[in-house]
């Protein structure tokens, strides 16, 4: 019987918690301020609950309540929270323990680039076991968009514009016979990234190396980085892909995740 009502208890407090949240989020999304009722009804909760939970929000300085229109709205408390949490967790002490994780369980290098004036850079790599680092995906190197499987997820969310200002400023060198070397066979490559949601480098940056790269979206739904496994042709086969997809797209998901994306 213990047991029941302490299983009780914590599912009414979990249900709090998620109405509480909700109520958050609805508000903080508001273009305006809400009325009792309006948030009431949006969320389809009764409008005791409602106003239990806006009070304890009030009470602790998340909202505000206009004394005349009797409207709440979120208050900027929570920017100063996210902003303590920006300011000490960054991209790559989220990510490295995870990069780590999977080069060990994969023994392959795996690399975190951003894009950085129309070129990747590569911001920190995990080398996998007695695996020696290509020489441009050190941390710190830059290496071009067009031909690199960091570079083209990272493009897959550019507009055309940006695309033909990067054309522009950087060209589309070819630096193998794999190389994309014209706009159209870039946007029809971009066009297939976006449907599949991760992008292949085979061999277009460098002969004998293969890699597979993901998107990393933040709390906004933006791509800010691009994951990369990366490897020997040998042993970046279509199979060790293929058997890895999940482990290599769960590490994407968690760091996404910690990032403040929930898709």
């Amino acid at each position: 019987m213990e047991k029941t009502e302490q299983t009780t208890h914590f599912t009414k407090d979990n249900q709090s918690t998620d109405k509480v949240l909700a109520i958050i989020e609805l508000l903080s999304h508001s273009k305006e301020p809400l009325r009792l009722i309006d948030i009431s009804t949006q969320l389809h909760y009764n409008t005791s609950t409602t106003l239990r939970f806006l009070n304890s929000l009030e009470r602790n300085g998340y909202v505000y309540k206009d004394r005349e229109t009797l409207k709440y709205q979120m208050t900027y408390k929570l920017c100063g929270l996210a902003s303590y949490i920006s300011n000490r967790t960054g991209i790559v002490e989220i990510a490295s323990l995870p990069m780590k994780h999977l080069s060990t369980s994969l023994g392959e290098c795996v690399c975190l680039a951003v894009e950085q004036d129309y070129t990747v850079v590569y911001v920190h790599v995990a080398d996998g076991p007695g695996q020696i680092l290509r020489t441009t995906q050190r941390i710190g190197s830059q290496a071009p968009m067009h031909c690199t499987g960091v570079g083209k997820v990272i493009l897959s969310e550019f507009p055309e514009s940006r695309i033909d200002e990067m054309i522009q400023l950087k060209g589309l060198t070819r630096y193998t016979d794999n190389t994309l070397i014209t706009k159209d066979m870039l946007l029809s490559e971009l066009q297939v990234i976006r449907r599949r949601g991760y992008a292949y480098d085979n061999e277009e940056c460098e002969l004998g190396a293969r890699c597979i790269a993901f998107p990393l979206r933040d709390y906004s739904g933006q791509i800010i980085a691009a994951l990369s496994v990366t490897g020997p042709l040998g042993r970046m086969t279509d199979d060790f892909i293929n058997s890895s997809f999940r482990t290599i797209l769960e590490t994407v998901q968690d760091i996404s995740y910690q990032l403040g994306y929930h898709s």
